[in-house]
């Protein structure tokens, strides 16, 4: 078992055990209770536990599913070869089957997306639908109307809540995994990522491997790093700025599109930080979708040293 991801290993198997907003719970439990899970379309950032919550329910009204990725399987051709054999067949136990469809955002809208909508009305009576996403723009209008949109927020008076329960599982995974760990060192953890639970498992588990969870997991970008940054981009120096991306791709991207900004914000002139801002905007947003973050952080860092003036 020492192979195996931790969050897989320890995914919760019930809505109870999934840690979620009050209401959201609420919800889905009442889903399991009625045994009846209408097609669905979670939505919300990465990590917040869209696909445990789906695969719980199903396992807990013991429905048969499959299972689609998105961003792997995005073509035409799934929805033909896989989902339509899976749907049009009757299932064992006369059950009503379940098709999860996730990162749907990643479908193709032109083509993938439409033909969906006319296989959800198809087989409604024998295959229900569950997809999940990151961005609920991406999903095409008609499949938002075919399903029940359900958006993964934690209201902000709920947050300590979550957090503590999380800082819980995570202290008896620990236990568990025989790990000697610093509990502020993760307390930290969960406050950087949170409400990334899948990214605070995945960091503990990478940083286990020494032994030992202490405070160099939390390592960060430091001031000092920040005013060299800075010093790169006004004298652009490429060359140093390149080696500055590199060494701090450790650190969430979301944190570092924000750290640039607030180190930046006062040191242009004034006529700049619109332009600073729709470019942060813009990179921030496809930190989300690109296979390198190194190259779209260095082209950020290139777009700002190219474009806005220092004081």
């Amino acid at each position: 078992m020492k192979n195996y991801l931790w969050v897989e290993k320890y995914r919760p198997d019930s809505i109870e055990n999934c840690i979620l907003p009050v209401q959201l719970k609420n919800t889905f439990q009442q889903f399991v209770d009625d045994e009846h899970i209408p097609n669905l379309l979670l939505s919300g950032g990465p990590g917040v536990g869209k696909t445990t919550v789906a695969k719980a329910m199903l396992q807990q009204i013991d429905a048969t599913y499959m299972m689609i990725n998105g961003s792997e399987e995005s073509g035409i051709d799934v929805l033909r070869n896989k989902i339509k054999n899976f749907a049009s067949t009757v299932s064992f136990d006369t059950n009503r089957k379940f098709v999860i469809l996730d990162e749907a955002d990643y479908l193709n809208p032109q083509s993938t997306q439409p033909a969906l909508r006319g296989f959800i009305e198809e087989f409604h009576k024998n295959c229900g639908f569950i997809l999940t996403c990151n961005f609920k723009n991406r999903i095409i209008e008609p499949l938002h109307s075919r399903c029940s949109v359900v958006e993964f927020r934690i209201p902000n008076e709920e947050k300590p809540k979550l957090a503590a329960q999380f800082f819980k599982r995570i202290t008896e995974i620990l236990e568990e995994e025989n790990v000697k760990f610093n509990p502020k060192a993760v307390a930290g953890i969960i406050e950087k990522f949170f409400p990334d639970w899948r990214r605070c498992l995945n960091e503990l588990q990478r940083y286990s491997a020494s032994g030992e969870i202490d405070a160099g997991i939390l390592v960060n970008i430091s001031d000092e790093n920040l005013k060299e940054m800075t010093s790169f981009l006004k004298e652009k120096e490429f060359g140093n700025l390149r080696k500055w991306v590199a060494n701090n791709l450790d650190n969430d991207p979301t944190r570092i599109y924000r750290k640039i900004y607030d180190t930046l914000y006062e040191r242009l002139e004034p006529a700049s930080v619109p332009q600073l801002v729709l470019i942060i905007a813009d990179y921030q947003y496809k930190s989300a979708f690109v296979s390198d973050q190194e190259i779209n952080l260095l082209a950020c860092m290139t777009e700002i040293m190219s474009n806005v003036r220092f004081k």
